[in-house]
C-alpha cells in the first residue's frame, strides 16, 4: 500500500472565552470575519475557503480539533493505516454538533483530535508570489504614505504550529500516519512539516512543552511592508504585544506574531520556503542557535508559554 499523504491544513477549530473580543482581534488582524450561529468563521479576503472557526465557551482559549484535507483515492488507505495506529477516536462533539462529522477521526499520541475529509487542496501550490504594492509611492520615493495606506488583509492560511511534549514522537507520527515529511528540525525543541502533494517549508510544526496546545496560526501576506505594516494595524487597534519584525532561519519568511487575547498568537508570514510536489528537501537537524530566527527583536519570555497548560494546571 502505497502511503497516503494529508495535502492541506482544511480548518482549525478553537474555543475561547467570548466572541466579541474575538470578532475584534481578528478583524484588527484582517480577516474577514463571519457570524455563523454561536461561533464566528474566518476567512482571508477574496478566498472562499473557511480557514479557522471560533466559539466562546466562557472558558480559557483550547484548541478543540485540527481538520486535514486528503484525497478521494487516499480514502481507503487511511483508513487502513489509522485502524493499525491504534489512534483513531469518535467524532468532536462540537463537529457532531454542527453536522460535521464526516471523514475520519484520530488522536494524535499527545491527545489532539484530528479530523481528515476529503478536500479540495488550499495549501500553496508554488511558492508564494509578491504582491504588488498596495499603496502608491510619493514620487520620487519609494514609500507610500502613511496616511494613504491601506490595510493589510493576509491571503490564506500557511502552516500551524502546535507545542508538543514529545517532538520527536509527533514528527514520527506525521511521517507514519498523515504522510508527512520532515523539512528541518532542532533535536527535540522544534520540528517542521511538509507535504509531498506541495506545500510551504512547513505545513504543520511543533515546538516542545509541558503539554498541548495552539502556538500560532500562521497567515501568508505579499510582502515585507506587508507584515511591518500589519504589525502597526495591530497596534493602533489596540494590541501591542507580539514578536517580530523579523526573519527565520528554518523556512526563511520574514514574520511578525500577533499576541491574540488568550495568549496564542497569529503571525503574518512573508516569503517563506516552498517544497514543491515530487521534489525532495534535504531536512537538516540544526542546533538551537539557529532553530528560531536570523535576526529581530529579543524573544519575550512569555512567546514560549503554553496557556492551555498554564491554565488548565
Amino acid at each position: 500500500m502505497t502511503q497516503p499523504s494529508v495535502h492541506s491544513v482544511d480548518r482549525v477549530v478553537v474555543t475561547i472565552p467570548t466572541i466579541a473580543e474575538a470578532e475584534k482581534f481578528y478583524t484588527a488582524f484582517g480577516m474577514n470575519v463571519k457570524k455563523n450561529g454561536d461561533h464566528i468563521d474566518l476567512y482571508t479576503h477574496g478566498h472562499p475557503h473557511c480557514w479557522m472557526s471560533v466559539t466562546a465557551n466562557g472558558k480559557p482559549k483550547q484548541l478543540q480539533y485540527i481538520r486535514f484535507g486528503i484525497y478521494e483515492q487516499d480514502v481507503a488507505s487511511f483508513e487502513v493505516v489509522v485502524a493499525k495506529s491504534g489512534l483513531a477516536c469518535k467524532p468532536h462533539p462540537m463537529a457532531l454538533a454542527q453536522g460535521s462529522e464526516k471523514g475520519i477521526w484520530l488522536k494524535t499520541p499527545d491527545g489532539t483530535v484530528l479530523q481528515l475529509v476529503v478536500a479540495e487542496k488550499v495549501s500553496p501550490t508554488q511558492k508564494s508570489p509578491k504582491a504588488t504594492p498596495r499603496g502608491a509611492a510619493r514620487p520620487p520615493a519609494s514609500a507610500h504614505m502613511r496616511s494613504k495606506q491601506t490595510s493589510v488583509h493576509p491571503r490564506w492560511l500557511s502552516h500551524v504550529l502546535l507545542f508538543s511534549p514529545d517532538v520527536s514522537g509527533m514528527v514520527t507520527f506525521c511521517e507514519d500516519v498523515l504522510g508527512l515529511k520532515l523539512s528541518d528540525r532542532s533535536v527535540d525543541i522544534v520540528a517542521f512539516m511538509h507535504t509531498p502533494h506541495g506545500s510551504d517549508h512547513h505545513l504543520f510544526a511543533f515546538v516542545k512543552s509541558d503539554g498541548p496546545g495552539l502556538h500560532h496560526t500562521s497567515w501568508d501576506v505579499g510582502s515585507l511592508d506587508d507584515v511591518g505594516e500589519g504589525s502597526e494595524q495591530l497596534r493602533t487597534a489596540g494590541y501591542p504585544d507580539g514578536w517580530g519584525v523579523g526573519r527565520h532561519v528554518l523556512g526563511s519568511n520574514y514574520f511578525y506574531y500577533a499576541r491574540d487575547p488568550w495568549g496564542s498568537f497569529a503571525e503574518y508570514s512573508f516569503d517563506i520556503d516552498y517544497v514543491a510536489k515530487g521534489k525532495d528537501w534535504v531536512s537538516g537537524d540544526y542546533p538551537p542557535e539557529d532553530s528560531f530566527y536570523l535576526w529581530g527583536p529579543a524573544v519575550p519570555e512569555w512567546f514560549t508559554v503554553n496557556t492551555e497548560t498554564a491554565k488548565a494546571a
